[in-house]
């Protein structure tokens, strides 16, 4: 997400016109499809909750704003960019009268909520970081909607003084779902969180089943990662020095000092017949390898290794057995320069068997799954037994466990 600010605000750019103009675009786009949305988007004034930021960069559609950094320069907290907070009002289905919590304060996104639940709902706006909390309540009491209720707390537990909530919205990063949310859930309450499974992130909105949530939507997003007793970091793997590492959502391989020296062998390429457009989004891919394969991982490597050549160098996706590894790949498609073709390089000892089977969960992608609607993520209590689980890819968490079935 981009921390860029911009700075070629003109004089005939005024707050207003830039906040029109924003709501037209997301309107155009179809990322606001409902009159509570597209009302909240026009009424609340963004620039005052970033008066540190230009006007321009407050409205600017894809523009994340960085409020807070840690000591290593991470951001730790900010203003989502419009898009994504567009959509993710809507995956709530937010409705006047509703009782909502929101975890992870910046106070503009709390605004919006009280403008589309009205006088007759309540908003509760929740932060761990007191600097946040503080910023959250200036900005609500400038902009007339200091009804909101700013609580300091860590998001883990919730907010029980103001339960039960209608909409649970978490504009954080999260690892797992607490049984605090659920149980401070209504009845026929939803939760829509940017959830992590293996190391891939969508905002899903979770509907309660029984004893379970089911999905009803789900969007590609990334947000800065939930702190305090929620926090769940990857473990992290370097190879060849700083040169290639390996991200791991739950444990690394037992023996993964095996892993050093696979690099240093002949690569091994599988190419799989798929493929895909210069601008075409295949975000679906990584989601599908990350369910499917084993030792699934992220790969990330430095722009000026020559070690390995991954599809994308921040985050690709990659599988490791312990001692061998592949990673997704794309390569040039010589009649169209505009065309790739998607494939696996492996490297180590068992490299072709671990490239051929990266390579065919790819054909199967493109197969069965790549136009489809994608899978339903199903939140199951920890401790429920495997038959009462159903079909999919089983992710198990700190309190729940997580399936992800495709159709």
């Amino acid at each position: 997400m981009p921390d860029t600010v911009e700075t070629d605000v003109t004089s005939a750019d005024t707050p207003e016109q830039l906040r029109s103009a924003m709501t037209d675009k997301l309107l155009a786009e179809g990322k606001i499809t409902s009159d509570g949305v597209e009302r909240a988007f026009r009424t609340v004034p963004r620039e005052v909750f970033v008066p540190e930021a230009p006007a321009r960069q407050a409205y600017d559609v894809d523009d994340v704003v960085i409020t807070k950094r840690n000591g290593y320069g991470v951001a730790i907290s900010s203003v989502s960019a419009p898009r994504i907070q567009a959509f993710m009002l809507e995956q709530a289905d937010l409705q006047p009268g509703h009782h909502v919590l929101e975890i992870g304060s910046s106070g503009t996104n709390a605004a919006m909520i009280a403008e589309i639940v009205g006088d007759k709902g309540e908003v509760t706006t929740l932060d761990i970081d007191q600097d946040v909390t503080d910023r959250a309540t200036r900005g609500l009491a400038g902009t007339g909607y200091d009804r909101v209720n700013v609580v300091l707390g860590d998001g883990e537990q919730g907010c029980a003084d103001h339960a039960p909530f209608d909409r649970i919205l978490v504009t954080v990063g999260a690892w797992d779902i607490p049984p605090a949310w659920v149980n401070q859930l209504t009845e026929h309450g939803t939760i829509t969180v940017p959830l992590r499974m293996r190391g891939v992130s969508r905002s899903i909105t979770l509907r309660r089943d029984g004893d379970r949530l089911v999905s009803v939507s789900a969007e590609m997003a990334g947000f800065v990662r939930m702190q305090g007793e929620g926090a769940h970091e990857e473990q992290l793997l370097l190879l060849h020095g700083k040169e290639v590492g390996l991200r791991f959502d739950e444990e690394p391989p037992t023996h993964a000092d095996k892993l050093t020296g696979a690099l240093d062998t002949a690569r091994v390429e599988e190419w799989t017949g798929a493929t895909v457009g210069q601008t075409e989004p295949f975000d679906s891919l990584h989601l599908w390898l990350a369910s499917a394969l084993p030792g699934f991982c992220m790969l990330s490597a430095t722009s000026d290794t020559k070690l390995v050549a991954p599809q994308n160098r921040t985050a690709c996706p990659a599988m490791t057995d312990g001692s061998s590894l592949a990673h997704l790949a794309l390569r040039k498609v010589s009649d169209d320069p505009r065309t790739f073709e998607f494939g696996a390089h492996g490297y180590g000892p068992e490299a072709a068997k671990l490239a051929a089977e990266l390579a065919e969960q790819v054909r199967v992608w493109d197969r069965s799954h790549r136009s489809g609607p994608g899978p339903q993520f199903t939140i199951h209590p920890a401790g429920t037994p495997d038959e009462q689980l159903g079909e999919g890819r089983v992710i198990d968490k700190r309190h729940t466990r997580i399936t992800i079935s495709w159709p």
